[in-house]
């Protein structure tokens, strides 16, 4: 399974929207050189108030392109970067990857896919009625998060916008993505 990277974003302050960039650095365990999420331990705010020794296994932050365009059919814009991503993507299916894939980008960077990322009411702050069309339910009543992946790195470098993504799955039974 392989994609692409349309655009990368980070910010150094806190945030709704990222700006994009020419490319981000990525460094091993801690995330985007210079994005305020980048750390060891948690930093999203709601999980520094539970508990600031919790690891941080929202590092870097990606979004599918493809959501974009979805939520375009709905009357809403949104571009890269403007729902807090830090890597956005196209042609590789994020949301059906399971717990614990490798995600080869670019030249050297490696992430480690974590979970789903658990939208909040700020999408709707950013555009009213957004937050409806990236998390719902499916027909047998199960939440459903369409607001990207979640992940560590595990090995850092360099990342530009079009630069391949390669996703190597992890051996064993395979655990479906789960909000963190």
């Amino acid at each position: 399974m392989s994609g692409v990277v349309t655009a990368v974003s980070s910010n150094g302050e806190y945030s709704f929207t990222k700006p994009n960039r020419d490319s981000i650095r990525l460094l091993a365990g801690l995330g985007v050189e210079g994005d305020v999420h980048a750390g060891v331990t948690v930093k999203h705010r709601s999980r520094v108030a539970q508990d600031p020794t919790q690891p941080n296994l929202r590092q870097v932050h990606l979004m599918h392109e493809e959501l974009f365009a979805e939520v375009g059919e709905e009357g809403f814009e949104v571009a890269p970067g403007e729902l807090g991503e830090n890597i956005t993507t196209r042609g590789i299916d994020l949301l059906g990857l399971p717990a614990g894939t490798l995600l080869r980008i670019g030249g050297t960077a490696v992430l480690e896919v974590t979970g789903l990322r658990n939208p909040c009411i700020q999408i709707d702050n950013y555009q009213d009625g957004l937050l409806k069309r990236v998390v719902g339910r499916d027909e047998t009543g199960n939440v459903v998060r369409k607001a990207g992946i979640m992940s560590v790195v595990r090995e850092g470098g360099v990342v530009r916008p079009g630069d391949t993504i390669e996703a190597e799955l992890p051996t064993g039974p395979h655990r479906p993505l789960d909000r963190v």
